[in-house]
C-alpha cells in the first residue's frame, strides 16, 4: 500500500489492519511511513464515527465499548 485511503470506511480497515498484522508496531510508526499526523487521522475518522481505542491498538466505531 502506496498511500492511506480517503474512504473512511476503508481506511479504517486499512489501518486496522496494518496494525492487527503487525506490519506498524503502533498508529504513530504507520502515520510517519505514510507522512501524515497521528492527530489528523484521528480527527478525520471521529469525524466518520470512529475513536482510536490505545487499549486495542484499533479504531473502533464510537460507542462500541459502552454498549459491551
Amino acid at each position: 500500500m502506496d498511500y492511506l485511503p480517503q474512504n473512511p470506511a476503508i481506511l479504517v480497515s486499512s489501518i486496522n489492519m496494518l496494525l492487527r498484522d503487525e506490519e506498524f508496531d503502533s498508529l504513530e510508526a504507520l502515520c510517519y511511513n505514510f507522512n501524515t499526523e497521528p492527530e489528523k487521522i484521528k480527527a478525520f475518522l471521529y469525524d466518520a464515527g470512529y475513536v482510536y481505542s490505545e487499549e486495542q491498538e484499533q479504531f473502533r466505531p464510537i460507542g462500541y465499548d459502552e454498549n459491551r
